[in-house]
């Protein structure tokens, strides 16, 4: 998260003073090249930022080239106004391709971010997985359980064996968090204090539940909570099977 923080930054920084570095280099030859040129060199800038940042640092480097192309290579110079028509409209250009390009490339990163989680979240399945082939249940329940924590961001995590104590906040099959009668809103209002159930369920027989003590103010995504209901449903189907005698 701070890794993200401090990339939008470097990319808010770089909205407001690569445009204008890039114009103050193109100032010298603007008799050589004509404005639609200057325009697209510029959008390029409006690109590499939108790359880098978010929607706000390509929406910021789309308006900063549009008005450092309007201060640098339209006439009078060094001001602020236009008086070619055709000036105006490539300024206007410039401004919409450049914020459309943020949004283009905003979400390209955020499809990466994606992909990245889900890659991420398909290695846990496995993992939990390989070790329920071992027939090593005890190892799937400490396993899941430090799989959790990072998963749902929580505080810390325990499994309880066999027993149903209380009414705490539980994390459903549909990954709906609920208490009482009541489903709170995870993606507005963030996880509860108390510690919250995940049970676990093999073959139809409740085997036992993590109590989960989550991080205040954070808030797991859907995909995060169902992929701990997967985690939790195989740490009760190995509970199952270390019970059920084999055959010979």
């Amino acid at each position: 998260m701070l890794r993200h923080l401090d990339r939008d930054r470097v990319a808010v920084i770089a909205a407001l003073l690569a445009p204008l570095a890039l114009a103050a280099v193109l100032v010298p030859v603007r008799s050589h090249v004509s404005n639609t040129e200057v325009a697209l060199v510029l959008v390029v800038a409006v690109v590499a930022v939108s790359a880098l940042g978010n929607r706000l640092a390509g929406a910021l480097a789309a308006l900063s080239a549009a008005l450092w192309y309007d201060f640098f290579f339209t006439m009078p110079y060094q001001t602020f106004s236009i008086t070619k028509s055709a000036d105006v409209r490539t300024a206007v250009l410039l401004l919409l391709v450049g914020l459309a390009v943020s949004q283009l490339a905003a979400r390209a990163r955020r499809l990466e971010v994606v992909a990245i989680t889900d890659a991420r979240y398909l290695e846990q399945l496995h993992e939990a997985a390989a070790i329920a082939q071992r027939r090593d249940s005890a190892g799937l329940v400490d396993h899941v359980a430090r799989q959790l924590v990072d998963l749902l961001q929580l505080r810390g995590c325990r499994f309880e064996h066999g027993k149903l104590t209380g009414h705490p906040p539980r994390l459903e099959q549909d990954g709906s968090v609920v208490t009482g009668s009541r489903t709170l809103d995870v993606g507005q209002h963030g996880m509860p204090e108390e510690e919250i159930e995940l049970r676990a369920f093999g073959n139809g027989r409740y085997y036992g539940r993590f109590m989960m003590s989550p991080t205040p103010g954070t808030k797991p995504s859907l995909q995060a909570r169902l992929v701990a209901v997967t985690l939790a449903d195989q740490v009760g189907s190995a509970l199952d099977t270390a019970q059920t005698p084999t055959r010979e």
